[in-house]
């Protein structure tokens, strides 16, 4: 399995940051996704775990379901298009009111798309603390 592990810090309290994690219409905000929606509902509206979002970015659509989730804290995932793609985001908050965020996520893809995809969820990681600093 290959991987990335990524992390961002961020002004923002943990729970801004997990509502933006699960509500679908805030990525393309804070992130290099170009579109998402919800398979089942508003993508505005906060997802659950077993919800199911979709994103494009240019020609690529990625179907990711929300596996576990615990509030302000923790939101785990897989599908998209990688093979056996599983990921987590842990909020950690900090004594100054702020929260660290670390991205993680593993993939049977091979190693050459590991550079890739850490360069790519550092930019993920980093536009959400700075979205949730606004």
């Amino acid at each position: 399995m290959t991987g990335y592990d990524v992390s961002a810090r961020s002004a923002a309290t943990a729970d801004v940051i997990f509502e933006l994690l699960i509500t679908p219409a805030t990525w393309p905000a804070w992130s290099p996704i170009d579109a998402a929606e919800a398979e089942d509902g508003d993508p505005a509206a906060p997802q659950r775990a077993g919800d199911v979002r979709i994103f494009r970015t240019g020609r690529t659509i990625s179907r990711e379901r929300i596996t576990a989730l615990t509030p302000g804290r923790r939101m785990e995932y897989g599908g998209g298009t990688l093979r056996d793609y599983r990921a987590s985001v842990d909020l950690r908050p900090r004594p100054d009111g702020g929260t660290d965020i670390r991205w993680t996520g593993t993939f049977g893809n091979g190693p050459l798309w590991g550079p890739f995809m850490t360069w790519y969820m550092r930019r993920m990681a980093r536009g959400l603390a700075a979205y949730a600093e606004r």
